[in-house]
């Protein structure tokens, strides 16, 4: 997920998972993390009156749906936009953004990826936004050896997928599942539990 990036809910706590662009720093601190992050996408105008319908990209649509305020990105800015009304209805959001009251108005802000401030987003408690562990590096649990970087997180059929980037550069897929993912935490490193010779390649 390079760019504007993606995903859903992962089987390890977390929160939003659909595209967030990886800024290229490892977010080891407060201070460096993303204060803006995506949650969702006009998709398209619904009647006249200037509501958009909204794909989300957080866990559940009426995350979205309860944001108080969202963000379009213009010209390296972020442009608040009050959120007057909200509803879900067949996993899509409908909304009313305050000064988009015409169609032709909405339809200016179709296919725009809408974005909500970091402290404007529920988490609960032991859980994390996936666009934090973007840059992180990923650690052995039990010998601190570091396999490489999280460049990319996706969503699989069969589990949440991390693409682990190795001093090398080679890329691999590594299964963000609890038998092989021992913790995360944005602060330091994901730590992980790989099966013998899963890396093979960059010890030889």
């Amino acid at each position: 997920m390079g760019g504007d990036e993606k995903g859903v809910r992962a089987h390890l706590p977390c929160f939003l998972v659909k595209k967030v662009a990886f800024s290229g720093k490892i977010c080891y601190n407060e201070s460096m993390k993303q204060p803006y992050l995506e949650c969702g996408k006009i998709i398209n105008i619904h009647g006249v009156r200037g509501a958009v319908k909204a794909e989300s990209y957080c866990d559940t649509p009426r995350v979205l749906s309860s944001l108080p305020q969202l963000f379009l990105k213009k010209n390296g800015n972020y442009e608040a936009y009050k959120v007057t009304r909200a509803s879900v209805g067949a996993g899509k959001v409908l909304l009313y953004l305050e000064g988009v009251d015409t169609a032709d108005s909405a339809l200016l802000l179709k296919g725009k990826t809408l974005y909500a401030k970091r402290e404007d987003l529920p988490l609960a408690e032991g859980a994390h936004f996936i666009a934090d562990l973007y840059g992180l590096p990923a650690v052995d649990a039990d010998t601190g050896r570091v396999y490489g970087e999280i460049i990319s997180v996706d969503d699989m059929p069969s589990s949440e997928m991390y693409t682990i980037k190795t001093p090398s550069g080679k890329e691999i897929l590594f299964p963000a599942i609890p038998q092989f993912v021992d913790r995360v935490d944005v602060d330091t490193a994901v730590y992980i539990r790989p099966i013998p010779g899963f890396f093979e390649e960059e010890d030889a």
